[in-house]
């Protein structure tokens, strides 16, 4: 064996990220529900909370902020859990809420630094 060298297993592929962009996460509030990694997410005006972003929402959540970085249960309580504030994710691995497509999304999210791709196999 090779001084300074090791043996590591193969890295996962990660099905959400898509990209070398910059991600920057920051721990926010999180309501409302029980949302995978991967989940877009909106914040709600009155108290700044982040929730599943649909279109149809009227309390700030129906424009796109965030991704999920990690799987978070909020659905009893309120948890406090990192989001990505900027980086390119693969269209199939975000979960949109009612009434979002990556298409009507793309701006959005695009002038806030978060860059829907698509991408091929995985």
């Amino acid at each position: 064996m090779d001084v300074g060298f090791s043996t590591q297993s193969s890295p996962t592929p990660d099905k959400l990220q898509a990209g070398e962009f910059p991600r920057v996460t920051k721990d926010v509030t999180i309501t409302g529900g029980n949302y995978k990694r991967g989940t877009v997410l909106g914040r709600v005006t009155a108290n700044g909370k982040f929730t599943l972003s649909a279109s149809a929402a009227a309390d700030g959540s129906q424009t796109p902020r965030a991704v999920r970085a990690r799987d978070t249960d909020a659905s009893a309580d309120d948890v406090v859990a990192p989001v990505y504030l900027t980086g390119e994710f693969a269209e199939s691995g975000v979960t949109l809420g009612a009434g979002h497509t990556a298409a009507s999304v793309f701006w959005t999210l695009a002038d806030k630094g978060i860059f829907l791709k698509k991408t091929v196999g995985a």
